[in-house]
C-alpha cells in the first residue's frame, strides 16, 4: 500500500485521483486545497488530513518521513495549470514521485527544470494521459501503424464544451493562469493526434481568441484542422438547445467515437504509473511544444483544405 497526498482537492477532477487512489487499494493520507468545499472526501477517504493552508500541509508532509510506514511516496497534483510547476517541484523535494494533470507546465524550458529536478531529487514525474489509455484511440492507433507508411490521413477536429460566464471570471479565464483556451482545453487532443500520427512536422495558428482557437498540424501521418471553443455560439444548428458540447473527429472520412469508455481511464493510469509503466516528462513534451506554439505563433491567413470551415464564421 501506498501512501499518497493530493494537492488541489476541491478542484474538478480531483475526485477521479481520491477515486484511483481508493480503488486501488492505497491510502489517501493528506489533501490540500485553498478552498473548502471538499466533501466529497468523506464518500472516498474520510480519515485523510485536509489543510487549506500551504505552509501547515507542507509542514505535515514533511513529518511524516520520520514514520517508515506514514511516509508519503506520491504526490498528486490537480491544482490550477499555472500552480502545476510549484507544486511539482514542492513534491519532488518532499522526496515523492508525482502525478500531475495536464499541463505538465506551459513551455518546454519549464520541462527542463523538471528534469533537472528529477536528476537532483531522484524521483519521477507522471503526467496524466488518460486518453492513451482508451480503447477507441489505441484501435485507431493499430490502423494508422498498420497502414502503408507513406499514406496520410486526414484529420478534421472540432471540440465545442459550452462554458457559462462564470468560465471568465475563474482562473481558467485568465490566460496567465491557464496559458489560453487551447491549452486548456486542448493539451489531451494535441497529445492524442502525436500518440496516434507520429512527430510533428508543421504547426500553424488561424484564430486565436479568448473562448476560441483553430489551426492547422501536420504529423508523421496526418493532417489535421482543428477548431476549439467555449462559446455556445460556436454550436452547429443541429446541435443547439439539445447539448451543450460538441465533438467531432473525423478521419478520412470515418468518425472516431470515444464518447464512451472514460470512467475509469485516471484509475487505468494510476496503476501502469504504480506498474511502473507510467508517462514521464519525455512523453508529455511533445504537447506542451504542441501549445506553447500555439499560444505564440504568428496568426496566419490560411487557405484551402489547411483552414477548419468554423474559422470561415469568425472572419
Amino acid at each position: 500500500m501506498k501512501n499518497f497526498a493530493l494537492i488541489g482537492a476541491a478542484g474538478y477532477i480531483a475526485p477521479r485521483h481520491m477515486r484511483a487512489i481508493k480503488d486501488l487499494g492505497h491510502h489517501l493520507s493528506v489533501a490540500y486545497d485553498i478552498n473548502d468545499s471538499v466533501g466529497i472526501i468523506d464518500s472516498i477517504s474520510p480519515e485523510s488530513e485536509f489543510f487549506t493552508e500551504f505552509e501547515r500541509f507542507y509542514e505535515y508532509a514533511q513529518s511524516l518521513k520520520r514514520v517508515s510506514d506514514k511516509k508519503l511516496d506520491y504526490v498528486a497534483i490537480c491544482s490550477p495549470n499555472y500552480l502545476h510547476h510549484a507544486h511539482i517541484a514542492t513534491g519532488l523535494r518532499l522526496g515523492c514521485d508525482v502525478i500531475c494533470e495536464k499541463p505538465l507546465v506551459p513551455t518546454p524550458a519549464l520541462m527542463d527544470e523538471l528534469a533537472l529536478l528529477e536528476q537532483e531529487t531522484g524521483q519521477r514525474v507522471f503526467n496524466i494521459l488518460q486518453l492513451r489509455h482508451h480503447d477507441a484511440i489505441l484501435k485507431l492507433r493499430d490502423q494508422v501503424l498498420a497502414a502503408p507508411k507513406d499514406k496520410k490521413f486526414d484529420v478534421e477536429l472540432t471540440y465545442i464544451t459550452s462554458r457559462g460566464k462564470w468560465y471568465m471570471e475563474s482562473w481558467k479565464g485568465d490566460a496567465r493562469k491557464s496559458f489560453g483556451v487551447a491549452t486548456n482545453i486542448g493539451v489531451h487532443f494535441y497529445d492524442m493526434l502525436h500518440f496516434i500520427f507520429g512527430k510533428l512536422q508543421r504547426n500553424v495558428v488561424h484564430y486565436r481568441g479568448e473562448a476560441k482557437a483553430a489551426g492547422y498540424l501536420e504529423y508523421e501521418r496526418a493532417r489535421v484542422r482543428w477548431f476549439l471553443s467555449i462559446d455556445a455560439n460556436d454550436l452547429p444548428v443541429e446541435v443547439k438547445g439539445k447539448k451543450s458540447t460538441y465533438r467531432n473527429i473525423d478521419i478520412s472520412g470515418q468518425q472516431l467515437e470515444f464518447s464512451e469508455g472514460f470512467t475509469d481511464l485516471h484509475t487505468t493510469s494510476y496503476q501502469e504509473i504504480l506498474a511502473g509503466r507510467g508517462y514521464g516528462l519525455e512523453d508529455a513534451r511533445h504537447c506542451i511544444e504542441t501549445v506553447d506554439v500555439i499560444r505564440t505563433a504568428s496568426i496566419a491567413q490560411g487557405q484551402g483544405s489547411e483552414v477548419h470551415p468554423f474559422v470561415a464564421n469568425l472572419r
